[in-house]
């Protein structure tokens, strides 16, 4: 770190740019010397390489989003001794492991505390709070617009593509949601949570990922008669040495404190083997709350507060997962039809706790629906692809994964 106060260079205006010029009367006397951004209307006087090349700039704040250009300047900054604040999930998903063992070589700091449910202070929780602790296991409500778009459905009683519109009428999705809805924005994020958590190298291609395209009206109506709600949930979890990392729909229980996050908030259930369990709440996005997060790292830099701890797992497949299932057929109304199904399943260990069946609707076929108890993962991808073929159902069956967090 230089003498005298520190000094930063802001790259990127956009809306968590300008909310960080809104906020920074409050880092404590740290000068934002230099702005640049992709606009030149906004700034045409400074270019990236003006703050990174500039001696007298010791902090560089990423927030121009995306992944060449973003990886260059960081990757230019560290290499210049040069501490970084970037809120890039993506390129921390993809790069972060490198970027990090580069700063540590520099002797710079990395902070990335707004890349993960912006103004909720989960990453420093995690390194810092809870450094004492070896933690097991993660459950996380980490993209908003998923679960805006779930809690719209299920609170309004409308289908997925009218939730959709609303989240994007209210600016909470993008023109083009796939990040969200397919789960990838989460995965990304929960790329970042897993390795900080368990000090062990996390790849994308390792966190098993579904989104939320094929949650319907009727599975939402139907889990909510079951006594739960679905949510799209990010899960981290120490099993020996192995670790279990996916995103996908859940089935959770009415009764846990995760079903009653509505709407663009996030939250994280931690669990630490000293602390036990802690819970992290609140605004997962916004301009302004991930400026708070983005301004934290900025004033921790400053006060020399960061750093990591090496350690290893190895990614524990999907198709190793042993649970519970919510499974719903569209199958022919006609005698031997149920019995066929659960032939099928049987053969593959699977054992059925209850099912519903409902009236007819038009000429889909009626939807059946069942709870399983636990089966491996492989095998209901099995028993499902082999219920798929029969020539009496009717449409694509879905199975969603129930998972069973304590409060």
């Amino acid at each position: 770190m230089r003498s005298g106060k520190s000094k930063a260079g802001l790259i990127g205006l956009g809306t968590v740019g300008k909310s960080v010029v809104k906020l920074w009367p409050r880092a404590d006397g740290i000068i934002l010397k230099r702005i640049v951004d992709k606009d030149k209307k906004k700034n045409v006087s400074v270019r990236p390489d003006d703050i990174l090349n500039d001696p007298e700039i010791d902090i560089v704040i990423e927030l121009i989003g995306g992944l060449n250009d973003a990886y260059r300047y960081i990757k230019s900054a560290i290499e210049k001794g040069k501490n970084v604040v970037t809120a890039n999930k993506a390129l921390l998903a993809l790069k972060g492991e490198e970027l990090e063992k580069l700063a540590l070589a520099k002797g710079v700091s990395l902070g990335y505390e707004a890349s993960v449910c912006a103004g909720i202070p989960i990453i420093r929780g995690i390194r810092e709070g809870l450094a004492a602790n070896r933690i097991r296991s993660i459950y996380g409500i980490i993209n908003g617009t998923a679960n805006f778009i779930l809690s719209a459905m299920e609170e309004e009683g409308i289908g997925f593509a009218r939730a959709l519109s609303q989240a994007q009428e209210q600016g909470f999705a993008e023109h083009n949601p796939t990040l969200d809805i397919d789960g990838f924005d989460s995965q990304h994020k929960l790329a970042i949570l897993a390795r900080l958590s368990f000090k062990t190298p996390v790849k994308l291609s390792d966190i098993y990922v579904e989104g939320i395209r094929r949650i319907t009206r009727r599975d939402i109506i139907y889990a909510r008669e079951l006594g739960y709600s679905i949510k799209l949930l990010a899960i981290a979890k120490a099993e020996g040495k192995r670790l279990d990392a996916r995103v996908h729909p859940t089935l959770i229980s009415k009764d846990n404190l995760l079903s009653s996050v509505h709407g663009i908030y996030n939250a994280c259930f931690v669990e630490g083997d000293a602390c036990g369990k802690m819970v992290f709440y609140g605004q997962g996005a916004g301009g302004l709350p991930t400026a708070s997060a983005i301004l934290s790292d900025v004033k921790a830099i400053a006060s020399k507060k960061m750093g990591t701890v090496p350690d290893f797992f190895v990614i524990k497949p999907i198709d190793e997962l042993f649970t519970r299932y919510y499974v719903r057929f569209s199958a022919i109304d006609k005698p031997g039809v149920l019995a066929r199904i659960c032939d099928i399943l049987g053969k593959h260990s699977i054992s059925i706790v209850s099912v519903i069946q409902k009236e007819r609707s038009g000429t889909r076929g009626v939807p059946i629906v069942m709870m399983t108890h636990k089966a491996r993962e492989s095998s209901m991808r099995k028993a499902i692809s082999s219920i798929d073929r029969l020539n009496v159902v009717k449409e694509k069956s879905l199975f969603i994964r129930v998972e069973e967090v304590e409060d």
